[in-house]
């Protein structure tokens, strides 16, 4: 079957569609559909796993479903552009591919799994044109949130935040009366020691956190500049709420130990969290509100 090259307004070049009938486009997604499942039938199961035996990327689970239905709310404003598949998008399943080839042979989980969103990205862009994958650019950016981060960069990025946290808990502790002494990530307290550890560094609440706030912005505002804003904000928020759970842990702590660390210390992360997120929501209806 012949295909035609055509010229957009602009002068880019692109495929124009084959006159086929729907018959062939099926063929071509099933044909598309299987080569993703070869590439991808070890790397989607093990990001999975990690999604479910992590508490810290457990949140991935809901982002996929998420994704699709805001890309199925969208359907008429995506459907209503017109589908010119597009050379440009081929440089993105060609930034896919590599991607993958070296996260697989370097043991790069972080590589291979991202690739998996640019490959999608890359065919969108190629079979259906520049217009439609731009109504889809939201969902395609929030399933980047799915993969966990690499292992390098959330360990160095854990300890600064062990220590915030703690240095700072220690210096409220002290500004309200409570004898205490901070040594790195450990605060000493007159009948306990507690160590901020790295599941107490705030950063599970911080990305969960962020992800929130891609939502929240799209749900509240269009207009890109309050979402980047606010995605951003949520980042102190979740470091500060963070810091106000461990200093009401050694608070309690001060009183009872029982309390510190039984029920309190494992109810008090969805607490903060629900905190965060309840202060995400007041700062995206500021936003939109002041930014008018």
């Amino acid at each position: 079957m012949d295909t035609a090259i055509i010229a957009d307004a602009r002068g880019n070049h692109q495929l124009a569609p084959p006159s086929g009938g729907s018959r062939w486009f099926w063929i071509s997604a099933v044909l598309v559909a299987g080569l993703m499942v070869l590439m991808y039938f070890r790397v989607l199961p093990e990001m999975a796993k990690d999604w479910w035996d992590d508490p810290a990327f457990s949140y991935g689970m809901l982002i996929p479903p998420v994704a699709l239905y805001i890309a199925w709310l969208q359907r008429d404003l995506t459907l209503a552009q017109p589908a010119f598949p597009d050379f440009r998008g081929l440089w993105l399943i060609f930034s896919a591919c590599v991607m993958l080839l070296v996260g697989t042979l370097g043991a790069e989980f972080f590589l291979s799994r991202a690739s998996f969103v640019l490959l999608v990205a890359g065919l969108i862009w190629t079979f259906w044109g520049s217009r439609r994958f731009r109504t889809l650019l939201f969902p395609l950016v929030l399933l980047l949130t799915m993969v966990p981060l690499p292992q390098l960069v959330y360990n160095a990025l854990a300890a600064p935040l062990q220590l915030l946290a703690s240095s700072v808990s220690g210096s409220l502790v002290q500004a309200l009366g409570i004898a205490v002494y901070q040594d790195g990530n450990v605060i000493h307290l007159a009948g306990i020691s507690l160590g901020v550890a790295e599941a107490c560094s705030g950063l599970r609440s911080l990305t969960s956190l962020v992800t929130a706030a891609l939502l929240v912005g799209f749900l509240i505002d269009k207009r890109v500049r309050t979402r980047v804003l606010l995605v951003l904000l949520s980042v102190p928020v979740a470091i500060g709420m963070n810091v106000l759970r461990v200093t009401g842990t050694a608070l309690i702590a001060e009183y009872n130990q029982h309390y510190a660390l039984g029920y309190y210390h494992s109810f008090s992360g969805w607490l903060v969290f629900l905190a965060g997120f309840g202060i995400v929501v007041l700062l995206a209806k500021l936003l939109h509100r002041w930014m008018d």
